[in-house]
């Protein structure tokens, strides 16, 4: 059975960092699935920075900004272990996805397709670790498409959080164990 960990916090709180830790500690053959797709040139150096600190340690990368269920199944099949970064991202893809084609991405919606994500870790015998932002400790957002940004990924972090095995949340590079 596959361990699902979920490691959570802040911007620039050392969850990129730990998590990459935690899954080289699962297992040798590793697949890092990306979400993020780079819009600028300043995302872009972060994407550089990211995959350097994994070159010499025995990673494979997949991009996938849409579709993270098929992405782990498809992943399953190849390598014991995978890590994810980031569910925020995702949740973003998925909110600009649905309002291309002139929908609203639900809470239900998140819910079903992080369920299915959960699904697709039984693959794997090493191991998943999800990377998520922490976006519920600030003020209330200004405005609606910030506050469902908000809501949505409250909604993904907590229904990966109920099918994770252990949940971590990041403060100032410390690891705080929740579950």
């Amino acid at each position: 059975m596959s361990r699902i960990v979920l490691a959570t916090g802040g911007a620039r709180s050392g969850k990129s960092a730990w998590a990459q830790q935690r899954a080289e500690s699962l297992g040798e053959r590793r697949v890092f699935l990306a979400t993020c797709v780079p819009q600028d040139a300043e995302m872009r150096a972060r994407v550089v920075r990211h995959q350097e600190s994994r070159n010499s340690r025995s990673w494979s990368t997949v991009e996938e900004p849409i579709d993270l269920a098929d992405a782990l199944c498809r992943a399953s099949a190849k390598f014991p272990v995978a890590l994810v970064d980031c569910l925020t991202v995702w949740i973003g893809n998925r909110m600009f996805a649905a309002e291309q084609r002139g929908e609203t991405l639900s809470e239900e919606a998140v819910r079903r397709e992080c369920r299915g994500v959960l699904e697709a870790c039984a693959g794997f015998s090493g191991g998943v670790v999800f990377v998520t932002g922490e976006v519920g400790l600030g003020i209330v957002p200004d405005n609606a498409v910030a506050r469902r940004f908000r809501d949505l990924l409250g909604r993904c972090n907590q229904t990966i959080a109920e099918g994770a095995d252990e949940v971590v949340l990041l403060v100032c590079g410390q690891p705080l164990r929740v579950k």
